[in-house]
């Protein structure tokens, strides 16, 4: 891209507490994404907003767009514990209860606090509940782990769902719980392990099955969401 190309560029800004961040599609490609992927523009709509909306600061990790190949749609996370942290700060907040489901050997279904899983149990599915101060009941969220438990291209489980299985099950239930509790500050923030992204590096490459982000990426929770200052009609 030239100069002028750079100059003439869409530039989206904000402000977090006193900082204005800029963001336009060659830096979000460069900086962000990298490599040689390009994002297209309703891609790049999709992810300032969000990150506008939700005062998420890229270039601290707080959000991520990732892109597998031209063809494929953009990954839009946000990064470890976020949706966690804004929830925690929310004046409404008044705590949270997780674990696993197990399967047991005489057929039992078992709601269980935490992440223990004895060798005789069958990991089926993993629960929360968050509480408000203004509801009088929690929000409950229970997730299958064969629904979404993130696999390779020959269908095996990818190595943290195989190696972390019971943590990350329960970290899904606990961001959707957390989303449905506080929508209005959560909405459109999805984490890593809902996506099927690894944002750890690892020495040992592996090929994972590009989620399904259709649903996502519809762009649906993103225009609901308020302030807009993007022209969504060019979508």
């Amino acid at each position: 891209m030239s100069n002028q190309e750079e100059k003439n560029e869409l530039e989206v800004k904000y402000d977090i507490d006193g900082t204005e961040i800029r963001l336009t599609k060659s830096m979000i490609e460069k900086y962000i994404v990298g490599g040689e992927t390009k994002i297209t523009m309703p891609e790049f709509k999709f992810f300032t907003e969000l990150c506008k909306a939700r005062k998420l600061n890229p270039f601290l990790k707080e959000v991520y767009c990732i892109k597998y190949s031209a063809k494929s749609p953009a990954q839009i996370v946000v990064g470890k514990d976020v949706v966690l942290k804004r929830a925690i700060l929310h004046p409404q907040y008044d705590g949270k209860e997780t674990g696993v489901i197990v399967k047991q050997e005489d057929g039992t279904i078992l709601e269980r606090q935490g992440c223990f899983v004895e060798e005789t149990e069958k990991l089926v599915g993993g629960w929360a509940k968050v509480y408000r101060k203004d509801r009088k009941y929690p929000e409950y969220m229970s997730v299958s782990f064969k629904e979404v438990a993130q696999t390779k291209g020959d269908g095996g489980l990818n190595k943290n769902w195989k190696s972390k299985g019971a943590t990350m099950v329960e970290k899904v239930a606990k961001v959707r719980a957390l989303r449905e509790a506080f929508v209005d500050e959560l909405q459109g923030m999805y984490e890593a392990e809902e996506m099927g992204v690894n944002l750890e590096p690892s020495n040992e490459p592996e090929v994972v099955e590009e989620p399904n982000v259709s649903e996502q990426m519809s762009g649906q929770e993103i225009i609901d969401i308020e302030p807009k200052e993007v022209d969504m009609s060019e979508l």
